[in-house]
This record gives C-alpha cells, structure tokens and sequence, in this order.
C-alpha cells in the first residue's frame, strides 16, 4: 500500500499516538481534553496523504525546501500553521511542538514499515515526499508559534510599561509638592529629592519600553509633523543633557536653513538619546561636539564625540536592542544609567518615521560619529510605521553604519 493511502486508513491509529505523546507534554497538556491534544492533527494527516498522492513540481519542492506555504495558501493560514497558534496558547513550549512533529513521524513510518515489510523504489519516494511534508508542516507550526509567543510578549510589556505610568506619575507629582512646600530638612529633603529623580528616570525608561513595543508591534512610532526650528530643538536638547551631566563640556554649532517640518518632540526624544549616547561614552576631559548644518532639502545633525572605538563586529548590530552590548558608562563612571539600552533603536525608528537615515563612523583617529539625516519636508520614502531599512555598511573609515529609510 502506498503511504497516501496507507496514512488515510490508518489516522486512528496514528492520531491515537499522536495524543498519547502531546499529553505527555506536561504541564501545558494536564487540563487538554482530546479535541485540544489532537488539534488540527487529522486535518494535516489529510494535507500531507493528499500531497503525497498528487504530483510534484519542482516549484512545489522548493517551496517546501525553504518551509513556505503551499501555493494554494498564500496566506500561510494552514493547518499546521494554525496548530503552532494553538500549542503557542496552550502553554507548549517550541521543544515539546517540535518533539510531536518528531513522534509523528516515527510513529507513521514505523507503522506503515510494519505493515508493508520489504519497501520497494516506490516506497522510497514515498518516505522522501513524506519528511518534505512533514518539515514543511512543521516550519509553518514554528513561524506561526514564534510570531505569536513574541507578539504576546511585547503585548504584555506595552501593557505592563502602560500600567506603570499611573503609579509613577504619582510618586514623581508627590515628591515634587513635597519639596515645593520648603518644609522638609536634611537628611529628609536630600532622600525626597533622590525618590523624585528616580521617579523620573524610570518614566523615562517606561517611555522607551512603549516606543519599543509599539514599533515591534506593528503601530510604529508615531511623528506629528510642524513647522520647526531644529536649531532650538538640538539646543534645548543639549541644554538638558548638559545639565544632567555638569562635568561634561558640549558644543553646539549651528549653520544655515534650519526650520522644515518635523516633529519636535520626537526629535528631540531622538537627540536626547544621541547625544547622551555620546557622553555616556565620551572620554572624560574631551567635549562632545554637536553641529547643525541645513541646505534647502535637508538637515543633518552631527554628534561628535573622543572616546572609546566602536569595533566593526558591533556596528552591524548598534541600533538592534535585542543585540548583546557593552553596558553604557556614566559620566561618573559609576551607578545606574538610567537605560534599557533601547535609545540608540528609538531614536533610529523616529528618524526613519521622518524618512532619514542615521550614518555612524567610529576610528581611533576621528572618533565617533553619528549623523542623523532629515528630510526637511515629507517624502515618499517616509513610512508612518517608522519602520527603517535593513542597514548596509557602507565603505569608509575603521568603521561606517548606515540605517534608516524602510526596514523590514
């Protein structure tokens, strides 16, 4: 009997293995009844005999090579794919969805084999079109099961990272009417004014965990654009980060057009991560030097700072948060930074929702520089979702990055 057949005669058999390995699955199977344990099961049994009883292209093969849908479900809204939904909400983990596929197919093959005896060449095809099928099935289980663990995760952050601001804001309000009223004494005044600094900078960090999940999401970071000055917005922006570090010297110079239509804020969000980047990083006693120079298209901002190189290897992963990275030093060289190292990304989406580009040069001999390239009206190139190109190096210098325009 060929294995299309043989698999449509025998699902019973197979599903009842199938089964009796997922609820093994422990914990996640211990409160599935058995419509959960064998869910979209016998639908890919049928999938996988009517694939094997059909002819092959070459086209259909390399489609199943690279684990892609077949072509009659462009929308990838198969059953194994719905299976991966599912063992994703159930608890499962991606070994244990894994270890089924594994189960399943040592369980037809055994009981086809048995069944048969001597396998003859038609046999052999069978068995080759057989693990085609199921590793197809089981790369649509897995892209399906990854896409909605990570979405749900970065769901829970943003409503985490929401939940939080209430309870903040109202321990950062309170500090501050505290020491408003004058009343307070040493050592009680010192300690109020450490909880409103901490306050503050964990807002800020809930600011970048919800910039960071809406972007992963799907929604991007928003921008409104307005006719603004740049050149205000990077000295304010250089006026605050100055103030947060008093020991550190920062330059700013600015030359021609510098209004276009951009949203203020968010570059200035963007800014703030740039240049305190930069003298997180800075070499003590060296100053961090911003330039803005405008043309009648566009602006760029130049940061500019002495300090340690940042080695090639690293730039291709700078503005990925979920790369692994040397933890940011302070101006002091010592305590918290105040950062989920989420900055240098954000400030990247925001400059792509503009539809710029941030470049980045590092060399023993010039230093480090980031440029930040701005359109100064809205362009086609311009994505709403923020969303920036994949980044490319780019010839020049010990090292040289550029991202922004439409990733992924």
């Amino acid at each position: 009997m060929r294995l299309a057949a043989f698999v449509l005669a025998h699902r019973e058999p197979i599903l009842a293995e199938w089964e009796a390995f997922a609820r093994s699955c422990a914990p996640a199977s211990g409160p599935m009844d058995v419509t959960a344990l064998r869910d979209h099961a016998d639908e890919m049994l049928r999938v996988i005999a009517a694939d094997l009883a059909s002819p092959q292209t070459g086209s259909a093969q390399s489609r199943k090579s690279q684990g892609r849908a077949p072509a009659e479900h462009p929308d990838a809204r198969t059953a194994a794919g719905e299976h991966g939904a599912g063992r994703a909400q159930s608890g499962f983990t991606l070994e244990q969805m894994v270890a089924e596929y594994r189960a399943l197919r040592a369980s037809v093959i055994r009981l086809w084999t048995r069944s048969e005896g001597t396998l003859g060449a038609a046999h052999v095809e069978d068995l080759t079109r057989f693990n085609e099928a199921i590793d197809q099935a089981l790369a649509e289980s897995v892209t399906r099961f990854n896409r909605d663990v990570e979405q749900a995760k970065e769901t829970f952050l943003a409503i985490l990272g929401h939940d939080l601001r209430t309870p903040l804001g109202a321990i950062q309000a309170s500090a501050a009417f505290m020491l408003e009223t004058g009343e307070l004494e040493e050592p009680h005044r010192s300690l109020v004014a450490r909880v409103r600094t901490s306050a503050r900078r964990a807002t800020t960090m809930v600011g970048d965990l919800l910039d960071f999940t809406r972007s992963r999401l799907g929604g991007g970071i928003p921008i409104v654009r307005a006719e603004t000055s740049l050149g205000r917005v990077v000295r304010d922006v250089v006026n605050e980060v100055g103030a947060a570090h008093p020991g550190r010297a920062i330059r700013v110079d600015t030359r021609g057009e510098q209004r276009g239509r951009w949203d203020a804020a968010r570059l200035g969000q963007a800014l703030t991560n740039v240049v305190g980047n930069a003298v997180q990083h800075g070499a003590d006693g060296t100053t961090v030097t911003v330039e803005l120079r405008g043309t009648p298209e566009a602006a760029s901002v130049v940061v500019h700072n002495r300090g340690a190189v940042i080695p090639a290897a690293r730039l291709d992963g700078l503005f990925n948060p979920l790369r692994t990275r040397q933890a940011p030093r302070t101006a002091s060289g010592r305590g918290p930074s105040g950062s989920l190292g989420l900055g240098l990304y954000i400030a990247d989406r925001i400059v792509a929702a503009h539809g710029g580009r941030i470049e980045v040069e590092s060399s023993e001999s010039a230093g480090t520089r980031f440029t930040l390239h701005l359109p100064r009206r809205e362009t086609p190139a311009a994505r709403p979702d923020g969303a920036a190109s994949a980044s490319a190096m780019r010839p020049g210098g010990a090292g040289r990055r550029q991202v922004g325009g439409a990733r992924e």
